[in-house]
Formats: C-alpha cells, structure tokens, sequence
C-alpha cells in the first residue's frame, strides 16, 4: 500500500489546485449545445479521480487525511478566487462528498473482496458507486450554498438547472473519460508491484 507523507503532500497540493481552479470558474456560467454550465463543470472531476484511486492504491484512512489537511488551505484559497459563500458552499460540499466518497468506495470494496491492486471482476463497481452517490451530494449541496438567493440573478434563477447539467456532466466524464484512465494506473500499478516482489 502507498501511504507515505509524499503522497499525501501531493495529493493536499492537487486537491487545493483542482478547488482553487474550479471555484474560480464556477462565476462563469456557459451555455453548450443549449444547455447551462460553469466552467469549473470541466475541472472539478479531477478530485474524484485522485480520491479513488488515493483509496484505491493506499487506503481510506490516507484519503480522510488528504480531505482533512485540505479543507482549512482549500477555504482560504477559495475565498481569495471567489467570495465568501462560495468558499463556504465549496468547503462544505467538498468536506461531505468525498468523505462519502470514501466511505462508499471503502464498503463496496470490501463486501466485493477488491483488493485494491488487481483487475477482478468486480473493480469498477466502487468507483461508480462512490462517485454517483458523493457528486449528488457535492453537486446539490454546492450550488444551493453558493446560489440559492444569491444576488447574482442568473445563477440564483438558473442554479437547478445548472446543477442538473453539472451533475450529469461530472458522471459521463467521470464514467466514460476516468474508468478507462483508472484502468491504465491500476494495470501498470499492479505490474509495477508484481515485478518489485
């Protein structure tokens, strides 16, 4: 398992980038194919795929840390790019969905018997899982926080619509463009190891 302070530094540092990014963009709605967006909807699936496979190649204890050390620097962060209820609404919904994040992809884990490392019949079911469940919550939590009431007149009358987008854009992202990344670290991950044993 991969659980040294290293990592953990580099994942806290990705996490801050990937929040600090999205939570300056997420200010920019955009319309595609006749359907509202931010453009933080193309940066934040990023910080599922690091948590998953954080708990995927070291443990779900290493992912809690990397959430906790990143929630106080993701705050500041995100206050100095947007303004203070978006850095409240970003903490929050970040803090509660990649902790469920961890918390499915953990108990799918161990009741399908997936070990981490191996390509088992079984391996994609955590991470789709995980991720459906954490980015409703995220996704909701994020724009009623940020924009519901907000005195930005577009997003306050537009923020359903634009989490609904959001949220399905994040899936097909995180489902059609991730799992086949996901796939490539996990196969030359376990290659790596088998050949160091």
């Amino acid at each position: 398992m991969i659980g040294n302070k290293k990592l953990i530094y580099y994942l806290v540092f990705f996490h801050c980038a990937i929040i600090a990014i999205s939570n300056y963009l997420v200010q920019f709605p955009i319309n595609l194919f006749g359907y509202d967006f931010t453009i933080a909807t193309f940066t934040f699936p990023f910080i599922i795929l690091a948590t998953d496979l954080t708990v995927r190649l070291s443990s779900a204890l290493t992912a809690r840390k990397i959430i906790t050390y990143s929630f106080i620097p993701a705050f500041f962060i995100s206050f100095y790019f947007a303004d203070f209820r978006i850095a409240i609404a970003s903490v929050s919904a970040y803090g509660l969905g990649q902790i469920l994040d961890i918390f499915v992809f953990s108990k799918v884990q161990r009741d399908f018997k997936d070990d981490g490392f191996s390509m088992n019949s079984y391996w994609f079911i955590a991470p789709i899982l995980s991720t459906f469940y954490a980015q409703i919550l995220d996704t909701y939590l994020f724009y009623g926080i940020a924009f519901y009431n907000s005195s930005d007149e577009f997003m306050r009358e537009n923020w359903v619509n634009i989490a609904n987008n959001d949220l399905i854009f994040k899936l097909l992202v995180c489902y059609l463009a991730f799992l086949p990344i996901y796939v490539l670290i996990l196969n030359r991950t376990f290659n790596f190891i088998k050949n160091r044993v």
